[in-house]
């Protein structure tokens, strides 16, 4: 059973010989030396006359094809080459000229974790000698502002400066203060706080320095979970009772914005984010004085795409793992599968971890009752180092889902209704606690749900573990649990406390270009909406019971006449296991397999990997092509460049690739049988 585990040195090294920490020259140790002055860079709505652009996630920041190292050497070359390569293609000739502060509007730099972000605009100023302040409004992606933080990149958020900016205007920025002022029009800001503890960190030279700092006394102590006494619990979310039990400092306060450091139980990363998190370990601990801490890596991102450069990449994660003798299960070979459902298969992912993954659908272990968080490669490389990670507690809100399931109704509909409630502000960055009140959602939903917190701008989702997810383990032969049983106490404060009727969503299909722009999917048949291709799979939909819902839909649609796919059906299971197991009979399906379903009526198999939902490998949609997907991410260039995803259910993606228009399954003339069709 996979526990946490306290440091170990390499032989021969000594608590004496740690590195210990350097005078100047981490990443951020410059910040408060001088001030910045430069001009307004403005990222404008081209939908609307004088407002700034909102929204703007990673994937537009830097292109899933640049997110490249090909060596620990020249990590960032092609992160800088790509900023905003399709989004601004001359800002790195603006940034080179002096326009080094980047304004715009609300929620930027949501979505992925990839900290080629922050890493590559620093890295454009940089390479002129200059400093880049990112400025924006309401809200920040979570993960993109910790990373940040922690490579020295200046971030702000302050909406009353962004209304307030006009094209040439010029800025100042003291690093000390981080006060802020626009100089053409004589006004100053003080920007939303940080935390005193980000305060500190960023002050004193980031998240290198810090490392360096604190390795001696994270090789000294013994990790020890404490979970809170009954009458303490009462007053917890899940979230923080997991948080209070593993936290570094046991006086340490859980309350919505302190930051602490947090034991992690797990620390996973792909073949993309973990070259940077190797970088950071190597940084901080001079590479072979301890062995990498709850460390796992997962070959699933650029591993079938056929370029060398992405071969390369992919080399540096089997090194350090072969170097530092790491093996499986904690390393995942291509075709092993996708982290999300590789790493809980193998007893890896728990009820009552804590789980810092560098992907930022590590949301998904909230399906196991886990806290699962996306963060950085920087942040991944000090947890690796010190086996903990610095956590500012977010604010709690509840949803509680009531009622029964309609007809072809899965977690793919739930979550996508909820988005599209949600509305542009999303979560706000809070703890999403669901609660399964009818007992009805299977793991397969949840995991779908918890994933797409993500997308929802979630720090995390998490179901209390109970008697679905217990059952889900014992399947698996696991019936000893390291961590006692966690559920929300009756006296539990939630700032925003909804409930979700089930009973009253139906089949959906988000249309490009945001997950939350979701409509009945009967709506959407009406319009006839034709694609080129049919996609099935992912981290949010590619387990056995997702596929299993989609081939009952086409075994069942074939006895009717519907004997071939009208455009092409592609298919991605969650992991080799999975993909090993649609191999064999299914006593639902009449003895046939599902991989057999999908392949009677010209569907292909495909390996597990992430690839095609991020636009890479021979699936990626080329300009002009529209694609319905099980995938979580719609987003502009999201599945290719040029290319438009929709985003549905498994059971409304084969029954769109039966019809040839985006449809629900009841377009078919199937009628909802549960005991047919229920998953």
């Amino acid at each position: 059973m996979h526990t946490i585990r306290p440091a170990r040195l390499k032989p021969g090294v000594t608590l004496d010989s740690l590195p210990v920490p350097r005078p100047g020259g981490g990443p951020g140790e410059a910040a408060g030396a001088r001030p910045v002055r430069g001009r307004a860079l403005i990222f404008w709505d081209p939908k609307t006359p004088g407002k700034k652009l909102d929204a703007i996630d990673t994937d537009q920041i830097t292109p899933a094809a640049d997110c490249v190292s090909e060596s620990l050497e020249t990590l960032d070359e092609r992160w800088k080459a790509g900023s905003f390569r399709y989004l601004m293609p001359d800002f790195r000739a603006r940034v080179h000229r002096g326009e080094t502060f980047l304004v715009a509007g609300d929620r930027f730099a949501i979505g992925s974790s990839r900290e080629m972000s922050p890493a590559g605009l620093k890295g454009v100023a940089g390479e002129a000698g200059l400093e880049l302040v990112v400025v924006c409004g309401a809200g920040m992606g979570d993960i993109f502002r910790r990373n940040a933080l922690n490579l020295g990149l200046h971030v702000v958020q302050s909406p009353e400066a962004v209304a307030d900016a006009r094209d040439g205007d010029a800025f100042g920025f003291d690093p000390v203060t981080r006060r802020l002022v626009n100089e053409t029009q004589g006004k100053s800001y003080d920007p939303v706080p940080l935390t005193p503890r980000e305060d500190e960190n960023r002050r004193s030279g980031g998240i290198f320095a810090l490392g360096r700092r604190e390795l001696r006394a994270s090789v000294e102590r013994v990790p020890e979970i404490v979970w809170p006494d009954a009458e303490r619990a009462r007053r917890m979310t899940t979230t923080e009772q997991i948080v209070w039990a593993h936290r570094v400092d046991k006086d340490a306060e859980v309350r919505p914005g302190a930051t602490l450091g947090v034991y992690a139980d797990l620390l996973p990363a792909s073949d993309g984010t973990a070259p940077f998190a190797i970088h950071t370990f190597d940084q901080i601990t001079g590479g072979d004085t301890v062995f990498p801490r709850q460390s796992a890596i997962a070959n699933d991102h650029f591993v079938f795409t056929g370029k060398q450069a992405d071969q390369r990449q992919t080399a540096i994660g089997r090194a350090f793992a072969e170097r530092h003798g790491i093996g499986k299960p904690y390393v995942a070979a291509p075709g092993d599968g996708i982290f999300h459902f590789y790493f809980p298969e193998q007893g890896l992912v728990l009820p009552g971890q804590f789980i810092p993954g560098a992907d930022s659908h590590s949301r998904a272990y909230g399906a196991y009752g886990a806290v699962g968080i996306g963060v950085g490669s920087t942040t991944l490389g000090f947890g690796w180092a010190t086996g903990a990670i610095y956590f500012t507690v977010p604010r709690q809100r509840r949803v509680v889902f009531t009622g029964r399931l309609q007809p072809w109704v899965g977690g793919k509909d739930i979550v996508l209704a909820l988005l599209k409630r949600w509305g542009a502000r999303q979560s706000q960055g809070m703890s999403v606690e669901f609660v399964d009140a009818e007992r009805q959602l299977p793991i397969a939903y949840r995991n779908t749900i918890a994933n797409m917190m993500a997308e929802g701008e979630a720090m995390n989702g998490i179901f209390a573990a109970d008697e679905v997810t217990i059952a889900w383990y014992r399947e698996k032969g696991m019936t000893e649990l390291p961590y006692p049983p966690v559920k929300p106490g009756p006296d539990a404060v939630y700032e925003l406390d909804e409930t979700l009727e089930l009973s009253r969503v139906r089949p959906m299909i988000a249309k490009p270009f945001s997950p939350g722009n979701a409509f009945p999917a009967e709506e959407v048949a009406k319009e006839r909406i034709a694609f080129d291709k049919a996609m099935i799979g992912s981290c949010t939909n590619g387990g056995y019971d997702d596929l299993l819902s989609a081939a009952l839909v086409i075994r069942a649609a074939r006895a009717q006449g519907r004997e071939r796919a009208v455009t092409e059906l592609v298919i991605f299971p969650g992991s080799g296991g999975v993909r090993r197991q649609i191999q064999q009979p299914d006593p639902r399906l009449g003895g046939e397999s599902i991989a057999a379903v999908f392949e009677s009526v010209g569907g292909k198999i495909r390996e597990s990997w992430c690839g095609p939902c991020f636009g890479q490998g021979p699936d990626a949609l080329t300009p002009g092509q529209r694609a319905i997907t099980s995938f979580n991410r719609n987003w502009t260039n999201r599945m290719g460049l040029g290319g438009e995803g929709y985003l549905a259910s498994p059971a409304v993606v084969a029954a769109s690739a039966l019809l040839g228009y985006m449809a629900p399954p009841g377009e078919l003339g199937l009628a909802w049988e549960p005991e047919m069709f229920a998953v």
